[in-house]
């Protein structure tokens, strides 16, 4: 257990509230939340035991002005490098290792339809390029496809654009980033060329999403079914839109502040809050056989 003395819970309210004020895509909310924290802080709600629980308590106050779920203080277990973005790319690496790339289940179903489980995450483009193609090319040949994305918590958007390329036949625009810093938005399209097969853009799709799907995983559901190109099944996501950075600020602890927002082409909006609405709704535990019937159906028609 880490103690008050060892955690000093000021030096981490001061350091978080400073990567606020500096990072956060909103900062009027940014400034809200900074005076809250030393408000608390003040008050003496931080005096705990654990890094553990001071993490629980400030990331509810973190999520209490407009439920931002991509607004956190993390705790880990183990003490991680103090390098920008470091504790979280250790954390996910060791998923990473542990279910072949990201791409954990290839299936051949009944009738020709394919599934495709991306899970824990869609890891690091660098990292996840070479077992994501090989599994989409692997699927290419099956008559429909079903993406499950049920136990994934999101990742890179540039692995968000490298599946859609797999899902698509031509340079489709599938999302717009804006940054706070520099005031900026870039885009983000399909790519011209993949390596291996494609599934293309014309046989059935179908996703599978759950309360469990989050942040970029959320963005490649609602991107696929912004377009029509895929229908979605199961549960309404837990909607997080706003892409984030972390920041260590203790040897336990990280700070995720967002620095961006998702402005999809076709909505003009994300799913923030709201989460991505599927198109056929049922519980997330029935949603692969519900899909597995629709895709069945329509390759009857």
């Amino acid at each position: 257990m880490t103690t008050l003395t060892t955690l000093q819970p000021t030096s981490v309210i001061n350091k978080t509230a400073r990567l606020l004020t500096e990072h956060y895509v909103f900062p009027e909310i940014a400034k809200q939340l900074a005076d809250l924290l030393q408000q608390r802080l003040a008050e003496g709600a931080y005096d705990v035991d654990s890094a553990e629980e001071l993490a629980r308590l400030v990331t509810t106050d973190l999520q209490s002005v407009n439920d931002d779920k991509h607004l956190r203080l993390k705790h880990h277990a183990d003490p991680v490098s103090p390098e920008q973005g470091a504790a979280t790319l250790e954390s996910i690496r060791r998923d990473f290792d542990t279910s072949l790339g990201g791409a954990p289940r290839v299936e051949l179903l009944d009738g020709g339809v394919t599934v495709v489980e991306l899970a824990p995450m869609l890891f690091p483009l660098d990292w996840a390029a070479e077992p994501l193609s090989a599994a989409l090319t692997l699927a290419s040949r099956a008559r429909a496809l079903i993406v499950d994305l049920r136990n994934n918590r999101g990742g890179d958007p540039d692995t968000v654009a490298f599946v859609c390329s797999y899902l698509l036949d031509e340079r489709t625009h599938l999302n717009t980033m804006y940054w706070r810093s520099g005031e900026r938005s870039e885009q983000s399209w399909s790519l011209p060329h993949v390596p291996g097969a494609r599934f293309g853009g014309s046989k059935p799709l179908y996703v599978l999403a759950s309360d469990s799907t989050f942040s970029a995983a959320e963005e490649l559901a609602y991107d696929v079914q912004q377009l029509g190109r895929a229908v979605v099944v199961g549960e309404p996501t837990r909607g997080g839109a706003h892409p984030c950075k972390g920041w260590t600020v203790h040897p336990h602890l990280e700070a995720t502040v967002p620095t961006g927002r998702a402005i999809n082409p076709v909505s003009g909006t994300n799913w923030e809050g709201t989460g991505v609405q599927p198109d056929v709704p049922c519980a997330a535990a029935k949603s692969l056989d519900r899909a597995h019937a629709l895709a069945l159906a329509r390759l009857a028609g």
